[in-house]
């Protein structure tokens, strides 16, 4: 009788399976000099965010260099990470030290003060190191490695001719710098000099003077040993300033494709939206010292540079600059705490200066981390007067003194007439709000907008109950408007759609393009130099090809530009929600002709008084000044440190408590004298996006509450709350728990 274990899975002959070896294990021999290596693993759980040590083999002690990517186990899985130092000693228990698996990089990726850039960072937000290196160091691609070591066994290197040339073109960029800006040597002072210095520079009008100001800063920077690194809201900015730094002799980094591996340029581009292997290319580049300039979206915010930098931020409030991904940092004060940690040069240039740098301005202002005081650059009177369109606000009062029979109509006869004319020699362009409808609450006599007298936040009407507010969750009972003391309030729907359809009936016989991200065409880059009717969303405004016939007479500008549905902004919830209109109003604005060549714009519509008043003189500093004013009479950033908290309401509540903000040291913050509470909530929120973080509706309570503390305990309260939520992750506590310090909106 044959047993189970004689029996054989029967086969033909010669096909019998093939017996492997077992190959003994390759002995490792742990390196001669510093041992441990001290590894920053790609985890991204907060309780986690430290380094772990690993053994490193005697024939990897050469390549295992701080700042390679290496791959390890951990948790009985393989995981890459970074090394952040080899030192001789270990608290590990030796019999629990594994060794590295392998090196990943033939070069290093994380430099030395790139490590401390991320250490400051990560403390400054309240993330680990591991968080921050998931964003900054991107993805790898294995062919981009082997493309640079052909070049480093290779002398074919491009090479640009750019520091061969004189001085010439520097000296006519400064020379047209210095004839518009007030404080333009005292910023050049900065950047041929040494130890750090902070600038905000509000950006003068015309159409794309901003990047040939921008550019002449980075050559500037470049021409004094110094590299530069450009953070952008969006890849249509970057092409603008990419090409004022070719028409500066600049070259772009390419690669080009050479069998042995060929690189030429002095910038490159670098942004979450590119292609993995050219993203990775430019971060490589810039690592190994290939280019010393780096532009881009929030992602070039962490671009690999050694030494005194040039730090520049474009539109520093833009919502685009605010990651989203723990530890949500801001692309300004990522800024500026690498240039402050290395003596660099910050520069913060807007249209509409933020407040925070308004009060970095001021004499009041306090060091943080990622803020302080910090030098003004202003266009001059002449200079901004000379260069701006004649603009006009038609609203109510200015329709009635003109006697315009069309008074409340989306487009008036007056601006009709105006933009009729301009049609005769140029396109124009009419700016609407963003494609999507939504709801706030407004007086009925003044139509400002309703908001809580306990914080100011925007009201929101849920259901049939009572108005509450957005940020605080207070019940706006007995409400009476401030302005007009009426007390009522009535729905407001703001929205922007058919804007071509009703311009087709005004301007009969006239093109029109339409250029929005939500349209079928999408956002058009470039429209020429011909009568036109352009209707564009903010951020989506089409450039204007110089004219062929006369360059001179029009260099890619519109003839008029107005801004449609102005009364819109009085109804946006977010904080920022004038400086963001003001924003993208001065930015299409900047793409009309100066009042010299006959540019006009036009402001249609009711609005905030100074919010227009800034626009119609560009000088951003006016609605700066007001809404510092307010803030700092309400308790809300810059002049209080503000964090939000939010997750399942029972997780965020005992966050709050651990760190003292319910019944501790921060439960109250002094505002004009006055004690107010800390905390503003908690108020319920939507679900999350994600399915797979969304709970069921029986047991779904989530909520956000605001925490402010004064500016001081600023570095303090971003390690209490990632403390808090280490806890609480650690300890396996079910529920979200998330936090964000110096949100970009409270809601």
């Amino acid at each position: 009788m044959t047993t189970t274990s004689d029996a054989l899975q029967p086969t033909f002959d010669g096909l019998a399976p093939r017996k492997r070896r077992r190959r003994a294990p390759a002995e490792r021999i742990r390196a001669d000099a510093r041992p441990i290596a001290q590894v920053v693993l790609d985890v991204q759980a907060t309780h986690l965010g430290r380094t772990f040590d690993y053994l490193v083999d005697e024939h990897q002690s050469e390549s295992a260099q701080p700042g390679v990517m290496v791959r390890v186990r951990f948790g009985g899985r393989l995981i890459d990470g970074i090394i952040w130092n080899r030192v001789e000693t270990s608290d590990t228990p030796a019999s629990s030290l594994r060794f590295i698996e392998r090196v990943i990089t033939p070069h290093v990726l994380v430099s030395a003060s790139m490590r401390e850039d991320i250490t400051r960072i990560a403390d400054a937000y309240g993330g680990t190191r591991a968080n921050i290196l998931r964003l900054a160091v991107p993805p790898r691609v294995a062919r981009v490695d082997k493309e640079q070591q052909l070049a480093a066994t290779s002398r074919w290197i491009g090479r640009s001719r750019f520091s061969e040339r004189d001085d010439e073109t520097l000296e006519r960029g400064f020379q047209q710098f210095s004839e518009c800006y007030d404080g333009a040597a005292r910023l050049r002072a900065a950047i041929e000099g040494s130890g750090f210095a902070a600038f905000v520079c509000d950006a003068r009008p015309g159409a794309r003077a901003w990047s040939a100001d921008i550019a002449w800063m980075i050559v500037d920077a470049m021409r004094s040993g110094m590299p530069a690194i450009v953070v952008l809201p969006g890849l249509r900015q970057c092409e603008d300033l990419a090409r004022a730094l070719e028409t500066l002799g600049l070259q772009r980094f390419a690669h080009t494709g050479a069998e042995h591996g060929g690189f030429a340029g002095d910038f490159a581009i670098m942004g979450a939206a590119l292609a993995p292997a050219e993203r990775y290319r430019a971060y490589v580049a810039a690592a190994t010292g290939q280019i010393r300039c780096v532009i881009g979206t929030r992602a070039a915010m962490y671009a690999p540079v050694e030494g005194r930098a040039l730090f520049v931020i474009v539109d520093d409030a833009a919502y685009q600059n605010a990651d989203g991904m723990m530890p949500y940092a801001q692309a300004r004060g990522v800024m500026r705490l690498r240039a402050a940690g290395r003596g660099g040069v910050f520069v913060a240039m807007a249209f509409a200066r933020s407040p925070l740098s308004q009060w970095e301005v001021g004499r009041d202002a306090r060091t943080t981390p990622v803020s302080g005081p910090s030098e003004p650059v202003t266009p001059l009177p002449s200079v901004r007067r000379d260069s701006m369109p004649w603009i006009r606000w038609l609203n109510r009062e200015e329709l009635n003194r003109l006697a315009d029979p069309t008074i409340g109509s989306r487009v008036p006869h007056t601006a009709v007439r105006i933009l009729s004319q301009a049609l005769e020699t140029g396109p124009i362009l009419l700016s609407i709000p963003a494609d999507g409808v939504g709801e706030a609450l407004a007086c009925t006599r003044c139509h400002r907008q309703a908001r809580c007298a306990k914080c100011t936040g925007p009201l929101q009407l849920v259901g049939d109950a009572v108005p509450r507010c957005r940020w605080c969750a207070a019940a706006a009972v007995n409400w009476r408007c401030p302005e007009c003391s009426c007390e009522r309030m009535r729905v407001v729907r703001v929205g922007a759609t058919g804007t071509a359809h009703e311009l087709s009936g005004l301007f009969r016989g006239v093109p029109i393009v339409l250029s929005s991200p939500n349209q079928p065409r999408g956002v058009i880059e470039e429209v020429d130099c011909r009568p036109q009717i352009v209707v564009a969303t903010p951020g989506a405004e089409p450039r204007v090809l110089p004219s062929v016939l006369d360059a001179r007479a029009n260099p890619g500008e519109y003839r008029a530009v107005a801004i449609l549905d102005a009364w819109t902004s009085l109804y946006s919830p977010g904080i920022d929600a004038r400086v963001d209109a003001l924003t993208a109003w001065m930015r299409a604005m900047s793409l009309c002709a100066p009042r010299t060549r006959g540019g006009q714009g036009l402001l249609i519509g009711e609005s905030d008084p100074a919010l227009a008043r800034s626009l119609m003189v560009w000088d951003p500093t006016l609605l700066a000044a007001k809404e510092l004013e307010e803030r700092e009479q309400t308790g809300m950033p810059p002049t209080f440190a503000v964090a939000c908290v939010w997750g399942r309401r029972d997780a965020v509540m005992n966050a709050l408590t651990a760190i003292g903000a319910i019944d501790g040291a921060w439960a109250e913050v002094s505002i004009d004298g006055v004690a107010m509470p800390a905390m503003l909530g908690p108020v319920p929120i939507a679900q999350p996006v994600t399915v797979s973080a969304r709970e069921l509706e029986s047991t779904a309570d989530r909520v956000k509450a605001v925490v402010r503390v004064p500016l001081a305990d600023r570095a303090e309260l971003a390690v209490r709350l990632r403390a808090a939520v280490s806890h609480h992750v650690a300890s396996r506590q079910s529920g979200e728990l998330r936090f964000q310090v110096d949100p970009k909106d409270l809601m």
